[in-house]
């Protein structure tokens, strides 16, 4: 049995900061260039609707992405604080000399299997041994369809 994996080589927590920090910076860039046209384009006169009320649907969701990687960020700290609290189990080894029935292990199994004799065959079996080979002779019909 090994411990757990150390949180620093868990493959979903790093997936959890990773998107945190992309879907974060999405947001930032989307939100900074909508505002940013809409800002322009405003204050020289060339806006459309397009631009303003589109561009602030842009800015809302790019918002909303931003939160969302903080909000990510911050459960993905709350885990490695959560980790480092965690006192982690040792692997036990175990030693083969350790065992009380180490001795009653056999090398070689072979050595207890006695091959039956003739002798040694109670008339009970040697019946049951008759009939058993009655039964194989004898022939079975085929079944009516």
């Amino acid at each position: 049995m090994t411990a757990r994996p150390r949180l620093v080589r868990s493959v979903p927590y790093w997936v959890l900061v990773v998107g945190s920090v992309a879907a974060g910076g999405v947001g930032l860039w989307l939100t900074l260039d909508k505002l940013g046209v809409m800002t322009d384009t405003i204050l020289d006169g060339s806006a459309t609707g397009v631009e303003v009320y589109v561009g602030q649907s842009w800015a809302v969701l790019g918002s909303i992405l931003i939160g969302a990687g903080l909000i990510g960020l911050a459960f993905a700290l709350t885990l490695a604080a959560g980790a480092s609290l965690v006192k982690r189990a040792e692997p036990v080894v175990v030693v083969a000399d350790s065992f009380d029935d180490a001795d009653d292990i056999d090398d070689d199994p072979q050595d207890d299997f006695e091959p039956a004799t003739a002798e040694g065959v109670t008339a009970d079996e040697a019946a049951l041994d008759a009939d058993v080979a009655t039964a194989a002779d004898e022939e079975v019909p085929p079944a009516k369809s």
